[in-house]
């Protein structure tokens, strides 16, 4: 059998139709589980072409987010020096970012890359160059948390589609080469398409890009599911919803997006398939 590419006009028309469904505001689902998010900030521009760090602060006060992963946190050129005021996102909202080393000593993040947490303890950063022509990177980061143990990717990939594929590739080798954690992989991927037409399909089976995508670029009318939050196994995320609120959507051209994960759930299911597998 053949399989097609889907179209972008395709995609378009199957995320528009996915708008109705989307939550909207901000209002948070009464949970037991950990409220994660990714949020690619546009160096602080937004659709108004107004750089305002401030507005963007506001949008991750509105997410309350136990972990978000922040992209284009750092100026592209020149002392690739940091945009956002970590102080005030400690005293307002109780975010620390993950320490990562870099060249430029006022940069906040890893090729742009930042991880905020509330509360748990890093066990490890690992610092993950990314193959394509474009100079890309990720966050590899083991953290325990009060539920659990878990390996957070936060990653922005490339623009190109070939690169995108290279860096989806050393993406799941890096998940192999120690896959003891839940593990989740975040972060604009700048990929709108499923199947074998996506350039994230070199994911599988690690993760399941096909699952739980959601509209969240451009903001004003979101209709491409480029960032997301994708979890190993794949019951790790339990839904995904976008923070559309008026300020999202004029503080950057993506909006955020939230994932509700079940770490405890998970992490007793890895440990019953573990002993079946050492019954046989």
């Amino acid at each position: 059998m053949r399989h097609t590419r889907p179209s972008v006009s395709a995609s378009i028309l199957a995320a528009v139709r996915n708008r109705n469904k989307r939550p909207m505001g901000v209002t948070r689902i009464v949970r037991n589980d950990l409220l994660i998010a990714s949020y690619n900030v546009h160096k602080c521009v937004g659709i108004d072409k107004k750089f305002d760090p401030d507005r963007i602060a506001h949008v991750i006060g509105e997410i309350g987010a136990d972990v978000i992963a922040i992209q284009e946190a750092d100026k592209r050129f020149g002392e690739r020096s940091g945009l956002l005021d970590l102080a005030r996102l400690h005293r307002e909202n109780s975010l620390v970012p993950v320490p990562v080393t870099s060249l430029y000593p006022k940069g906040h993040g890893w090729h742009g890359n930042l991880l905020l947490f509330r509360e748990g303890v890093v066990r490890r950063v690992q610092q993950l160059g990314l193959p394509g022509l474009e100079p890309r990177g990720a966050l590899v980061v083991d953290i325990d948390l009060e539920a659990g143990p878990l390996r957070i990717i936060a990653a922005h990939l490339g623009l190109l589609r070939h690169s995108r594929q290279q860096q989806s590739e050393a993406i799941v080798r890096a998940v192999q080469s120690d896959p003891g954690r839940p593990t989740l992989l975040m972060g604009d991927l700048n990929e709108w398409r499923v199947g074998k037409g996506s350039s994230l399909h070199f994911l599988h089976p690690v993760f399941d890009p096909a699952k739980n995508a959601v509209p969240s670029f451009p903001s004003r009318f979101p209709v491409l599911a480029l960032d997301r939050v994708l979890g190993h196994p794949h019951n790790l995320v339990t839904a995904i919803e976008v923070h559309d609120t008026p300020l999202a959507r004029v503080a950057s051209d993506h909006l955020p997006i939230k994932a509700h994960v079940d770490l405890k759930s998970a992490l007793a299911e890895s440990e019953v398939r573990d002993k079946a597998s050492l019954a046989r």
